[in-house]
């Protein structure tokens, strides 16, 4: 299939209410915004209850003719606003990560040795990442688990670039004083 661009189907999306451009970048866009939102709550039933209303958001955001910068950054704002308001439904309870639910860690074509030493790997480095503040976790999360650019971090966190970018270097520099 011909890869289509996301302004094509956003124009689509919002002068026609087209659903199957909608679908093409819910297909895109989905496994990533479940895995940032499970990384923030730790249960998987509630990563894909947020991830479906952070949809249902983004298509009545669309659909309101507001003009749309960056796609994946106004999917990853609605779904950290998401993950904010259930923290201020719920009284914090301590979670335990499951990492595989997460991200699909064990590769088929991997033998069962590396697969076991990618999964304590991964493991320890989720266990460390529960130890940063929430900030810190967040911007390593986007940067360097969901790849974003530091210019879309900017736009989630409504931060400057600049201030993003001592964030990631601070959060790096404690996330490597705790792993030794």
């Amino acid at each position: 299939m011909k890869k289509i661009p996301e302004k094509l189907l956003l124009y689509k999306i919002s002068t026609n209410k087209d659903p199957e451009s909608f679908g093409l970048l819910y297909d895109l866009y989905v496994e990533k915004i479940y895995r940032f939102i499970y990384f923030k709550v730790g249960n998987k039933q509630e990563a894909e209850d947020i991830t479906s209303e952070v949809f249902l958001k983004v298509w009545d955001h669309i659909n309101q003719d507001k003009e749309i910068k960056s796609f994946s950054g106004l999917l990853y704002r609605i779904a950290r606003n998401a993950v904010i308001d259930l923290y201020r439904s719920r009284a914090r309870e301590p979670y335990v990560l499951n990492i595989e639910d997460a991200y699909g860690v064990a590769d088929k074509n991997n033998n069962w040795f590396e697969q076991i030493d990618l999964k304590a790997d991964v493991r320890l480095i989720a266990e460390t990442l529960e130890k940063l503040k929430q900030e810190y976790k967040e911007v390593v999360t986007l940067r360097y688990i969901e790849e974003l650019e530091i210019s879309e971090i900017s736009e989630i966190m409504d931060k400057k670039q600049v201030a993003v970018r001592v964030t990631l270097h601070r959060a790096i520099k404690k996330l490597k004083e705790l792993l030794n």
